[in-house]
């Protein structure tokens, strides 16, 4: 994920933040997860504005105690020195757990995130239909959504000729348009991607429609999902998130 200019500008800062961390209750069929979970409050690497909002809202949704560390994309650097010395893969967001181990990948951060809590809230517990309904809209929008939006971060970077530039863009901007149409259909008049209930899945779509004023797509041709929008920003969740990251005053 290329570094965010404008709003997302990088900002370097290190802090912790939240209250006691949340007693744990996991149910059976979580011991593989379980021995990750202590007391002390996990690190999350993130750079503003990047897909590491999303596990980021996650953590304030579930107001677990958290750290939060920054990282510079661009020279892989952040407070604790190298970054690629904590993720190899050189990306956003990595985790440090309380066992001191990383754990990467967003969609996979949200979901362990949520499993602490385990309450079946913002993802199901484990063997319902809930759950892996989630899973199906985490998995859509990381190969269809996030993944339609990476090609249009570097186009000043890889394409120096403006006409390809200009036809890259149209492509994945059309891409993405298809997928805008069927989330639209989806959604319809319901408050979140599983109806009444917000979930990490929403922390993740949220994230990436973030990014559609930083790329030149007009996300109001789809007004139920500007209205979406506006709904998960007005989340006193989602507001802390983003002025941790320096994203909202």
């Amino acid at each position: 994920m290329p570094q965010l200019r404008g709003k997302f500008a990088f900002a370097t800062k290190k802090v912790r933040i939240g209250a006691a961390p949340l007693a744990v209750n996991f149910s059976s069929g979580y011991d593989s997860v379980s021995k990750f979970i202590k007391e002390s409050p996990m690190k999350l690497f993130y750079s503003p504005g990047a897909c590491s909002l999303a596990p980021h809202i996650v953590m304030a949704e579930l107001n677990m105690a958290y750290e939060l560390e920054a990282v510079n994309l661009k020279d892989k650097t952040c407070a604790s020195g190298n970054y690629n010395m904590i993720n190899p893969k050189g990306s956003v967001p990595a985790l440090k757990m309380d066992n001191n181990e990383i754990l990467t990948e967003g969609a996979i951060i949200s979901q362990f995130l949520a499993d602490q809590k385990n309450d079946g809230i913002i993802f199901g517990k484990y063997g319902t239909t809930e759950r892996y309904r989630t899973l199906e809209w985490m998995n859509y929008i990381s190969t269809e959504v996030h993944k339609n939006f990476s090609p249009l971060f570097g186009l000043d970077t890889i394409y120096k000729n403006a006409e390809a530039k200009a036809e890259v863009k149209a492509f994945y901007t059309n891409c993405l348009s298809d997928k805008f149409n069927f989330l639209s259909e989806k959604i319809g008049t319901n408050n979140f991607l599983m109806g009444s209930q917000f979930t990490i899945a929403d922390a993740y779509l949220f994230t990436c429609f973030t990014w559609t004023e930083y790329v030149g797509i007009d996300l109001s041709a789809w007004t139920n999902l500007t209205t979406y929008m506006n709904r998960i920003y007005e989340r006193p969740a989602v507001m802390r998130a983003l002025k941790e990251e320096g994203l909202l005053k």
